[in-house]
């Protein structure tokens, strides 16, 4: 036989490298891809800014960015840029896009048990607020959204904030960082828990209250992302639990 022929050694196959950034690499290429959201929003901000003839310094910047459209349209941005970056960084490890972020419908039951877990963690955070005293929303969001409705941008930031926001943050946190990290030594608990962790950092922009409370959502979709293995779940989940925060402070809250 060809097997014990020392002429034709049988063929070792040589493994495939694997197509997933580990540990490591999912870290860089996410900080890669944080940087790439950053610039395709601010990069909006800049242009609107040079359209009107500004000076390009910080003040003026900061002066265009506070307007609700203008922070809409740096949301929307944001989009593209992140949905590029982290094309390249999949592309380079010559995976498929879809498969890699599990880019797979979920099932009505799972959108279901998905929906009533974020309907449950959200009253309960709800009723923490009235019990404290506090504000179930930030009151700097509050602000810009019923500043945004009085000066005409409310559909912009109904889309900005329901649709372009979570596909970004999703495909950031719980499409790349947990595809990654879940293969790596921390595994599935670990993988939820810091790509939870990174997207609570992402909102640096609430006090250590509300932080609490995006960590803690973040926790139930990295969970609802591993059990039903679909990004379009938690982007979904994402979506609606923002849209219902945006239409009631906009037209609903007092």
């Amino acid at each position: 036989m060809d097997s014990l022929n020392p002429d034709h050694l049988p063929l070792i196959e040589t493994p495939a490298s694997p197509r997933v950034w580990k540990f490591w690499g999912t870290a860089l290429w996410g900080l890669f891809i944080f940087v790439a959201m950053f610039v395709g929003q601010i990069g909006a901000v800049v242009l609107l800014a040079a359209l009107r003839g500004l000076p390009m310094d910080l003040a003026s910047v900061q002066l265009v960015g506070h307007e609700p459209q203008t922070l809409a349209l740096s949301v929307i941005m944001g989009l593209p840029a992140t949905l590029l970056a982290v094309w390249l960084a999949i592309r380079i490890k010559k995976a498929s896009f879809i498969d890699y972020l599990a880019l797979h419908w979920p099932s009505w039951k799972q959108l279901l048990f998905g929906a009533v877990g974020l309907i449950l963690i959200v009253l309960v955070w709800e009723t923490m607020s009235r019990a404290l005293g506090r504000e179930a929303t930030p009151g700097f969001m509050t602000d810009l959204l019923k500043s945004g409705r009085d000066k005409g941008a409310a559909l912009l930031l109904l889309f900005a904030f329901s649709v372009a926001a979570p596909m970004s943050e999703e495909t950031l946190a719980r499409g790349f960082l947990f595809r990654g990290w879940s293969t790596s030594f921390l595994r599935i608990p670990g993988a939820i828990l810091l790509s939870s962790l990174v997207w609570t950092i992402v909102h640096l922009q609430y006090d250590m209250y509300f932080l609490a409370e995006v960590f803690c959502i973040g926790l139930w979709f990295g969970y609802m992302r591993y059990r039903a293995n679909s990004l379009w779940l938690t982007i979904v989940l994402h979506a609606l639990n923002n849209l219902t925060a945006v239409v009631l402070t906009m037209w609903l809250g007092s």
